[in-house]
């Protein structure tokens, strides 16, 4: 049985206050977050600040060299997760929309990443299936079309290396996968995930409640 609620609602002005107390930005991100903005409501695709951060900080704590994202928009949490690579690190984006990842690629040139990005656009789930199961990775993110995500995680899943990290975005879904009621195709997979890694006994698991919900799952 769970203890008693150990969590904290944030209001606006406490978020802010939780954002500007870590380092959550710098000049290239705020401009390519700025404009992302301008495309309007299809903009809140992009991740939070403070995610990316802690994207970034994990990458670095387990010296990952060997990174996937499925899902780049504009590139915001590749910039966050290129950075966080040594030198010779590598990165796969996977991604469907040439427009958007434009974007990106301004931006990492800017950064001075690109040369650690590889961008393939086309269906992600071909662009991993068809890389041979001895190209490991160390860390992945995985924030696309939620009813492909369990085909994400096993693909991903069997080229991890032990200790690996894979990231899940949209976990909590608007709090979507706890309103029964709720049964269309994303929420149903979002759902099935989360009770599928719940007990997955090859990994270990956390769910925590940045942004819309990140799932943080280690390869034993």
């Amino acid at each position: 049985m769970a203890g008693p609620s150990k969590f904290i609602a944030l209001t606006p002005k406490l978020y802010d206050y939780l954002v500007a107390h870590g380092h959550n930005g710098d000049p290239i991100r705020a401009e390519l977050a700025a404009e992302t903005a301008q495309l309007g409501s299809i903009s809140t695709m992009q991740i939070a600040a403070e995610q990316g951060t802690l994207m970034a900080i994990l990458a670095g704590a387990i010296g990952a060299r060997s990174a996937v994202e499925v899902g780049t928009f504009t590139g915001y949490s590749a910039l966050c997760v290129a950075r966080a690579l040594p030198a010779d690190g590598r990165l796969l984006c996977c991604d469907v929309n040439e427009q958007w990842t434009g974007i990106g690629r301004r931006y990492w040139e800017r950064a001075g990443v690109a040369n650690k990005i590889t961008l393939k656009l086309g269906p992600a789930a071909d662009t991993l299936k068809a890389l041979p199961v001895s190209h490991t990775f160390d860390f992945a993110f995985i924030d696309a079309d939620k009813s492909s995500y369990g085909i994400y995680y096993e693909e991903i899943l069997k080229r991890l290396r032990p200790g690996g990290l894979i990231l899940f975005d949209n976990v909590l879904w608007n709090g979507a996968v706890i309103e029964e009621t709720i049964k269309d195709a994303d929420t149903l997979a979002l759902r099935a995930l989360n009770d599928f890694i719940a007990n997955d006994t090859r990994v270990e698991a956390v769910m925590i409640g940045v942004a819309d919900g990140l799932t943080i799952v280690r390869k034993k």
